[in-house]
């Protein structure tokens, strides 16, 4: 193992810290070249702070925050032990992992992942006679994943010969927190966790990308990608140079590049596309991400298998720069798992306690509005469940956990009863949307004539058509079999052709 060096002797002319962010695919199959891009980093003189996202595998069906809201789930059930299997599922993948030049730090390792497993499975044990599990256990047992990952990557950068250090931010919130998180929450919370990076001194420090409880639970507050925002409080925190988020591509682009070939990179996105593109199913960034950090410090999007790439910058772009780039869409993606509901109502659409009651009987059962568009006595809106799910869209062709399946299932049946006492009630199920995103949208003649008639000519159906309220978008719901194929129509007409 190479001798163990601070920052000091590291960088002796340090410049203002760079915060890296790493998800969970890139901690499960590259932890290699993570230890590569923080050594490289720090000898080319930049501070850095790491970040990281729970440990994923082959998919984040199998990652470890999906098994351990399946366990979380499991244990509240009567009589079930299913939890215990998961668990030593969990604990076994991470043992496996724990392999490392050095017998001290492998064995400090390892009791350290079978600690927190074990503490695991006391709090899960003790969910065996709730039936629901409150929000607060929920966010302890979440809590696991990140700890893990953070463990292991202190001790592989430690291998490495880096003086590294675990920092666990699930105490982090020693203040009041306000039911509603405004500004001032998140502005309290980034210098908190800024405190908290300092006192680590010359070591790199590792932070859980979970910070703690919050009211009615960080999956409801926040969402699925709250390492992102972790990242984004710890780089405004720290009054940061840049925030990094590496995945496993090098950046944003055109369409996705696993589904498109001729999809290209883009070197720079304004922050209202990356939110837009994230919002209509492209996994950008979370837009409270973008919000925290934007317009003073950057977010820069990298590829962990390729460093050297620039990646995609996230910037707000000028009036002059938007006068100098091509009138065309900057994007195309698609969101899948798509329910158009139709109401066909007894009395006019335009009153407005209708539509507050409609929204308001969709939001009870977690179900949100996508689109929707509406006349004088109908009403159709594009829904998506947000019930946190086990096997997410980009695992399909989309199967999800059976359980899920009927978890969403009754919600939706649910709203239809509720919303029948408004009028008729009927649902297309296994839809999608595909959206055209681009400042120069609005700018456009006639791009989403093109779209549609993309669309038409390569016989896809529509269902609805929204154009964006931020006047940046422009979509369709379309077949959830047919999504593939239009993303692909769709880019070859609008960018591929326009080249």
């Amino acid at each position: 193992m190479a001798v163990q060096i601070g920052y000091q002797e590291q960088c002796r002319s340090v410049s203002q810290r760079t915060v890296l962010k790493f998800g969970g695919t890139s901690v499960g199959k590259f932890a290699p070249e993570i230890a590569r891009i923080c050594l490289s980093s720090i000898f080319q003189n930049h501070s850095v702070a790491i970040v990281c996202s729970a440990r994923s595998g082959e998919s984040k069906s199998e990652g470890t925050t999906n098994r351990l809201l399946k366990a979380a789930r499991e244990a509240a059930k009567p009589n079930s032990t299913r939890h215990h299997d998961i668990v030593s599922g969990i604990l076994h993948e991470h043992l496996e992992t724990a392999k490392f030049v050095s017998p001290e730090i492998e064995e400090r390792l390892r009791w350290d992942i079978s600690a927190e497993c074990n503490a695991l499975e006391n709090l899960l044990d003790s969910l065996s006679k709730t039936e629901d599990v409150p929000p607060e256990a929920e966010d302890k047992i979440l809590s696991v994943g990140e700890k893990l990952s953070a463990q292991y990557l202190t001790a592989l950068l430690e291998d490495h010969g880096i003086l590294a250090q675990y920092v666990d931010l699930s105490d982090v919130i020693d203040f009041t927190v306000p039911r509603s998180l405004n500004q001032e929450f998140y502005r309290e919370l980034a210098y908190a966790i800024g405190r908290r990076i300092e006192l680590c001194g010359d070591k790199v420090p590792v932070l859980t990308g979970y910070f703690g409880l919050l009211p009615g639970g960080l999956l409801k507050q926040i969402g699925r990608g709250y390492s992102d925002l972790c990242a984004a409080l710890a780089a405004v925190g720290t009054k940061a140079k840049e925030l990094q988020v590496w995945k496993e591509v090098s950046g944003v682009y055109t369409a996705d590049p696993s589904k498109v070939p001729t999809a290209k990179l883009l070197s720079s996105i304004d922050p209202r596309e990356a939110n837009e593109l994230t919002f209509y199913g492209s996994e950008v960034i979370h837009h409270f991400t973008v919000e925290q950090c934007l317009p003073s410090i950057p977010i820069r999007i990298k590829n962990v298998l390729a460093p050297q790439s620039p990646g995609t910058l996230i910037t707000p772009s000028s009036p002059a720069n938007l006068q100098s780039h091509p009138k065309r869409p900057t994007a195309v993606t698609v969101k899948h798992q798509i329910t158009v509901v139709n109401v066909h109502s007894h009395r006019k659409v335009e009153d407005a306690d209708f539509l507050a009651q409609i929204c308001k009987i969709l939001a009870s059962r977690s179900l949100n509005i996508d689109l929707f568009e509406k006349n004088q006595f109908h009403i159709s809106l594009a829904v998506h469940s947000k019930t946190p799910i086990v096997k997410g869209p980009e695992d399909r062709g989309g199967e999800q956990d059976a359980e899920d399946l009927l978890s969403q299932h009754k919600d939706l049946q649910h709203a239809i009863e509720e919303l029948s006492e408004y009028g008729s009630v009927d649902v297309v199920r296994n839809m999608a949307i595909i959206s055209l995103v681009g400042l120069q949208l609005k700018r456009s003649i006639g791009i989403a004539g093109r779209l549609f008639t993309a669309l038409g000519d390569g016989n896809i159906n529509i269902e609805m058509i929204s154009q964006g309220a931020s006047e940046i978008s422009i979509s369709c719901v379309i077949a959830e079999r047919e999504a593939l194929r239009a993303l692909n129509v769709v880019h070859t007409d609008l960018f591929t052709f326009l080249d």
